[in-house]
């Protein structure tokens, strides 16, 4: 019993979780300890100081963090963060997540993440491009598009990529778009980039119904959180003809087993996707994501879905849009009871893959529409689908190790390759 306590607490640990995972992976791939040694940890690490005259005339001093994990493949890709509870070990975690994602994807990136201590919610306009263009000076020196690429991630948006990347081209005097993606679409961003990561889960659910024999058509779908991907998720389920049944923001969610009226929720948010405040009648997270249902899908924040709430889980699919919101053991007990479950560093890898587009498309000075980016999108979401359950299924393994196993390979190779192990 004491064991069993110690494991679950240390698999809320995200970085140490990834790490037990990318053993068993290289592993289970025949990669020796050398290579496990390379890959468990970020190359390199960043920690910034970044002073701020706030509103009021003080001066506060922020802490950031830039994390590259491995660039065999090529340049570091990944998001920046702006939450109070961004820490070295979870920008480290998602760095590495990033580098998976990337090799889930056949991406040519390492991976990389940042993000600054804040609380965007207590901070002005002003505020947030001031510490948005102080960022960029302090990590200026290892970040570009040739080296390690930014994009958006929780509490930023393209209005905060387009302060980083008018700050990058004044520091580097030219105009450097490449740099950072996620962009408004007139300073060179991608159509179909703001939706991305809901499309990408949009795809593994299409998928995922398919080979459980579900109709998504009329299928109840529970969203643990209302951001970004959340909101256009549910947007995108209810046009499929899905009931979205439940759906939650950091203070609680509301449920209505006929299906919630989408549009009017969509109307009703907030730019932090927050809702549930409006209402009299609401529910826990905890209770949301225990509902009687045939998908859910976290969407909110990581470690949603432990040993203690697994046997509670009614979803016969799960897909993960959320970074890490099931521990392993969650994962085993879900495995055991036939429940699918697609993980985050597959689901949720549609992000990056735009961005991808979007680098591409700068780099051109070629732009694509917005059925191209779709088009282009769906293929490389299905493929990755595919190799990921093949690989499960030949292998004997759940999704989640499955997908760290081609994840980590091609990163392995080219490490391999360049006689670093």
């Amino acid at each position: 019993m004491v064991n069993s306590v110690i494991e679950e607490q240390e698999s809320l640990n995200l970085f140490s979780s990834t790490q037990k995972v990318i053993q068993i992976a290289l592993k289970k791939l025949g990669y020796s300890n050398e290579m496990y040694e390379l890959l468990k940890a970020p190359l390199r690490i960043l920690t910034v100081r970044i002073p701020i005259r706030m509103d009021d005339g003080s001066i506060r001093i922020f802490t950031g963090y830039r994390s590259q994990h491995n660039d065999a493949v090529g340049p570091t890709k990944g998001g920046v963060r702006f939450h109070p509870e961004v820490n070295e070990e979870e920008v480290k975690a998602l760095s590495i997540w990033m580098s998976l994602k990337c090799g889930i994807t056949n991406l040519p990136y390492g991976g990389g993440k940042g993000g600054i201590i804040c609380n965007p919610r207590e901070m002005s306009f002003r505020e947030l491009e001031n510490l948005s263009r102080g960022y960029v000076r302090a990590i200026s020196q290892i970040v570009g598009p040739t080296k390690d690429i930014p994009a958006p991630d929780v509490y930023t948006n393209s209005q905060i990529m387009a302060w980083m990347m008018d700050e990058y081209s004044q520091i580097r005097e030219f105009d450097s778009p490449g740099f950072i993606t996620g962009k408004p679409i007139v300073l060179g961003g991608s159509q179909g980039r703001e939706t991305a990561t809901a499309r990408g889960v949009t795809i593994c659910i299409g998928e995922a119904v398919k080979k459980k024999g579900i109709d998504l058509k009329g299928a109840r779908v529970v969203i643990q959180g209302f951001g970004n991907a959340g909101s256009y998720l549910a947007k995108f389920m209810h046009d499929a003809g899905a009931r979205v049944v439940g759906v939650s923001d950091v203070y609680g969610g509301i449920y209505d087993p006929n299906g919630l009226d989408i549009n009017n929720l969509l109307d009703r948010r907030d730019s932090f996707g927050t809702f549930s405040q409006q209402f009299q009648h609401t529910i826990t997270n905890e209770e949301l994501l225990e509902l009687d249902c045939d998908i859910l899908v976290p969407a909110a924040i990581s470690n949603q879905i432990t040993a203690k709430n697994a046997h509670k889980i009614k979803a016969k699919i799960i897909v993960e849009a959320a970074n890490g919101p099931t521990t392993i053991e969650a994962t085993n007990i879900l495995t055991e009871q036939g429940t699918l479950l697609i993980p985050d560093i597959l689901a949720s890898s549609g992000g990056v893959t735009v961005s991808y587009f979007e680098w591409v498309q700068n780099n051109q000075g070629y732009y694509w529409s917005e059925e191209e980016v779709e088009q282009k999108l769906a293929k490389v979401m299905i493929d990755s689908f595919d190799n990921i359950y093949e690989t499960a299924h030949s292998h004997k393994v759940d999704m989640r190790l499955a997908a760290y196993m081609v994840g980590i390979k091609r990163m392995a190779e080219a490490s391999h390759y360049r006689g670093w192990v």
